[in-house]
């Protein structure tokens, strides 16, 4: 009987071992590159809400029931533009008053956005995140509306009323395919 050895010289042996590893190595990566049942992967969908209250508004006519800011709130106003300057906002709602309409304008001009007017009572939440999906958006409000929209958009009650003299919360929700988180920083 002829040993493997006789035949086939111990470099044509290895050569062999060694194309056949590779032969198998190949078949495994033509099969696993055309499995038609794996599902691609795809990258998440995340939309990200900034919410914040109108700055500090002048108190001097309490009969006013849409009072511009004072120079405090004009000067938070500039500070929220600085806050959100390296954020790419997207889209800026506020809703239609004088002190909201004020503490959007400085990261509106800086961001060369327009402000679209919303009234929180008529909002419908899904639509709204809906229409903002992979989206950075500004949210300005009010002391009720701005922790009643955040907890709209969490599907739960977790925030209450803002206190008065709180003009330097910033809730932020963010939505990593449809999973909210949130959190909320003190600004001041």
């Amino acid at each position: 009987m002829l040993s493997l050895h006789k035949l086939f010289s111990l470099k044509t042996i290895k050569s062999l071992k060694l194309g056949f590893y590779l032969g198998i190595l190949s078949l495994l990566i033509f099969l696993g590159c055309n499995n038609k049942n794996a599902e691609p992967v795809k990258d998440p969908i995340i939309s990200t809400f900034y919410l914040i209250r109108h700055a500090e508004k002048d108190r001097t006519d309490p009969t006013n029931k849409d009072p511009e800011l004072n120079q405090d709130g004009l000067g938070r106003a500039i500070k929220w533009a600085e806050v959100f300057e390296p954020i790419d906002l997207d889209i800026i709602y506020s809703t239609n008053y004088e002190r909201t309409s004020m503490t959007a304008a400085p990261t509106s001009v800086k961001k060369n956005i327009d402000v679209t007017y919303y009234n929180p009572s008529e909002i419908d939440i899904e639509a709204l995140k809906e229409k903002n999906l992979s989206k950075n958006v500004l949210i300005v409000g009010h002391s009720n509306t701005t922790p009643a929209l955040v907890n709209k958009l969490l599907g739960f009650e977790k925030y209450e009323a803002m206190d008065d003299t709180d003009n330097g919360s910033l809730f932020i929700v963010r939505f990593v395919d449809s999973v909210a988180t949130d959190i909320r920083l003190n600004m001041n």
